[in-house]
């Protein structure tokens, strides 16, 4: 498997990733549109939006062109 094949399963991870960010802030703000607040959704959410940050990352430095990545 080269880099770009990584790079391009890294991707399709940061989108899944970013799904289930959004449907745990939704999630979090329907439950407080019903007074019943759910901070550790949000908690959650923050932690997947970081990861996924990470995974992007990852995906970036992979398909930087004329960088090797054996180093």
């Amino acid at each position: 498997m080269g880099a770009e094949d990584l790079a391009e399963r890294l991707a399709q991870l940061s989108e899944e990733i970013g799904d289930l960010a959004f449907d745990r802030l939704r999630e979090a703000s329907s439950s407080a549109g019903r007074g019943e607040a759910q901070p550790a959704l949000v908690a959650e959410e923050k932690r997947l939006t970081r990861a996924r940050r990470a995974v992007d990352k990852a995906v970036v430095l992979l398909r930087a062109p004329g960088e090797s990545i054996d180093d």
